[in-house]
């Protein structure tokens, strides 16, 4: 447990060199939080009930141009989405000896953990500023009884905001599959059949400027959708720049897997984004990432198949896919090599 954050910083520490990334992968001083952009665009969805065709359009125009998106009206209560969030800061806030003392772990096997940096802590060339805590969502049944006991909402809070933001990804899953043209369906079941969270938790850091609270990659699952709560942090590479996602009251960002890129043939984008740091103030966002099963087949859509869009991809099970990714530690240049195709 001294590995985590609040157990051996403290403010009037410089930054560890262990932290200190090489000059080519460091944010600098002008790519921190002011590097907000309004370019990533937000979605109405709930102005699908009355113009469906146009939502469908705008989430598949940013998905092929940014590969990220934010929505709003997706019908989770501001409230719960405020429960969820303050449930896992006061989680971070708790006394060591009573907080992680039953979930933190080192184990790579233990599905219910708090971590600092990465998994990969004991090898990794330059440490992560973060903490963050994991364990999977569904089955409720099967998994809730793993989850901290502390605080004492935590179960109740997380488990309806997993709820309904599952029904939020089905819907924007919903309307991409019929957006492609592969039906509305065509992600039900096993293409959907996991949910993970990932709580990330950014303590105010020395020199911004030298770190990140996480390097740069691309989801390895079918789709992330992230409650970032108030302060700015994450951004995403486009067109050799990257752009702040700016906070929105009540919205959730969205991105696009390496999944859906495949099965898309292509035609979405998964983007390439990182997180970086501030010095003044704790930033704690909540990530779920909606997962294939690990048995479950992935190729491109049938449907997008034809002479003039030939098969990008190989047909792989998603556990091979998963296992490549950690392999090759997500690097964005190499992880999609093995399933290419040669044209």
């Amino acid at each position: 447990m001294e590995k985590l954050v609040p157990n051996w910083y403290s403010a009037a520490q410089p930054l560890p060199e262990t932290y200190i990334f090489p000059p080519d992968a460091r944010p600098g001083k002008f790519s921190i939080a002011p590097s907000i952009s309004n370019d990533i665009p937000v979605i109405d969805l709930g102005s699908q009930s009355h113009d469906r065709a146009l939502v469908i359009q705008q989430i598949l125009e940013a998905s092929q141009e940014f590969g990220f998106f934010q929505v709003i009206n997706h019908g989770i209560p501001q409230a719960l989405m405020n429960d969820t969030m303050d449930v896992f800061k006061e989680f971070f806030e708790l006394p060591l000896e009573e907080k992680r003392a039953s979930i933190y772990s080192d184990d790579p096997n233990k599905v219910c953990k708090v971590v600092h940096s990465s998994v990969n802590y004991d090898w990794e060339e330059v440490h992560l500023w973060r903490d963050f805590l994991r364990h999977p969502c569904e089955p409720l049944d099967k998994f809730m009884p793993i989850w901290p006991r502390k605080p004492i909402k935590y179960r109740e809070h997380v488990s309806k905001c997993f709820t309904q933001v599952k029904k939020v990804a089905l819907d924007i899953l919903e309307l991409i599959g019929e957006g492609l043209g592969i039906g509305s369906e065509y992600f039900n079941d096993e293409l959907s059949k996991e949910t993970d969270i990932f709580v990330n938790h950014y303590p105010p850091c020395p020199d911004p400027s030298l770190t990140l609270g996480i390097t740069k990659h691309s989801d390895p699952q079918l789709i992330t959708i992230l409650l970032q709560g108030d302060v700015s942090g994450l951004q995403v590479f486009k067109d050799g720049e990257w752009i702040g996602v700016e906070p929105i009251s009540n919205g959730l960002v969205v991105n696009i897997g390496y999944q859906l890129r495949i099965i898309s043939n292509g035609k979405l984008k998964c983007a390439e984004h990182r997180v970086v740091t501030n010095s003044s103030t704790v930033r704690t966002t909540i990530g779920f990432f909606i997962t294939p099963s690990p048995d479950c087949y992935i190729e491109p859509a049938g449907a997008l198949i034809n002479a003039s869009n030939p098969r990008l991809y190989r047909g792989f099970r998603y556990e091979e896919f998963r296992a490549n990714y950690f392999k090759k530690q997500g690097k964005t240049e190499v992880v999609l090599e093995p399933f290419k195709i040669e044209s």
